[in-house]
């Protein structure tokens, strides 16, 4: 397993992260997910990521299961807060200091392990003060709850603001996590320019585009059965912006080039986001343990430039580009 800094950061962390958003506590029984859990740490994985709202709350109380009674030193364990779980009151969501100070302790819990390596605040949050915000993130790094903080999804100007703060607060950011796949380029233009300024690391999820990149999903065919794309708990909205024909078209006429570069398509489109300077990880879910197994196989691979040109040659068109998705929603509704 390659390992790599935290952005510029000291945390090292694996190259290739485990993440069981969509699967622990919701698609994948406990048995199986526990399983697939076993083989991350069999392939050399050290970084599992969650949330509190994955599953509402379950994939946490998963993962802390799967990794009880591992040296704790040795693995790195990132969540994160921002979405409502049950019950869901007034309080029960956002970057309030009183919902960030809740939700902390009740991830621990759920992760049975006193701290978290890494608190991300899930998405930007427009109705409180992000002094408010970055002050309890603090509180909790100042605690020992966690050691490092970072966001998801937001926009370079909200992390420009947040890492001035952080550093006055004397605490580290040093992530962000968004979505990016050879067809979500959405980060390429401002995040990422910001990112390398401010020595912050990107931990990307959705990797192989919920599966698309896998080549699975055939154009003018249906789904297969128990596939992402017919499961009706989240994943079917999720993947439903790549399930076009054209798009699914062009995935295919990629097997040719994963084909010389002796990789599967999944393999090519993790190996993809690692060859971003500014990627620290790719976040990886499975439902079944040789997934995980597949998966790593695309660290530490080197794709030629060449090789790059014709994946953008190939998509043209397909790719999403436009800065604009990236940002948070500045309207929440949370019924």
């Amino acid at each position: 397993m390659e390992i790599r800094n935290l952005g510029s950061s000291g945390l090292k962390i694996s190259a290739i992260s485990y993440g069981n958003w969509l699967t622990h506590g919701s698609q994948v029984e406990e048995d199986a997910a526990l399983a697939c859990v076993r083989q991350a740490l069999d392939e050399g994985i050290t970084t599992f990521d969650t949330a509190d709202v994955y599953a509402d709350t379950k994939a946490e109380s998963v993962l802390g299961k799967a990794l009880a009674g591992e040296r704790r030193d040795g693995l790195e364990i990132f969540t994160k807060v921002y979405w409502p779980t049950s019950p869901g009151g007034p309080n029960d969501h956002g970057l309030s200091r009183k919902h960030i100070m809740t939700a902390i302790d009740g991830s621990l819990r759920r992760l049975g392990t006193d701290y978290v390596d890494l608190y991300q605040a899930h998405r930007y949050d427009y109705e409180t003060p992000l002094e408010e915000t970055m002050e309890a993130f603090a509180d909790v790094v100042h605690s020992g709850k966690a050691l490092y903080i970072g966001v998801s999804e937001w926009r370079a100007e909200d992390i420009r603001r947040a890492h001035a703060m952080a550093r006055d607060l004397h605490i580290h950011l040093v992530s962000n996590q968004p979505q990016y796949n050879m067809l979500w380029r959405v980060i390429e233009e401002e995040v990422v320019p910001a990112c390398e300024e401010l020595g912050i690391g990107q931990i990307v999820w959705s990797p192989i585009a919920q599966g698309v990149l896998t080549g699975k999903y055939k154009p003018g065919e249906q789904p297969p059965a128990g596939s992402r794309a017919t499961d009706d708990k989240g994943g079917a909205d999720m993947i439903s912006r790549w399930m076009r024909d054209d798009v699914l078209e062009r995935v295919q006429k990629l097997q040719p080039l994963a084909d010389e570069a002796g990789l599967s398509l999944a393999q090519l489109a993790v190996a993809w986001v690692l060859q971003n300077p500014n990627v620290s990880a790719a976040i990886v879910g499975a439902s079944r343990p040789e997934q995980v197994t597949e998966n790593v196989k695309a660290a530490g691979v080197t794709l030629e430039a060449e090789l790059m040109t014709r994946i953008d040659e190939i998509l043209d068109d397909a790719v999403y580009r436009d800065a604009s998705f990236n940002a948070s929603p500045e309207k929440r509704d949370f019924s």
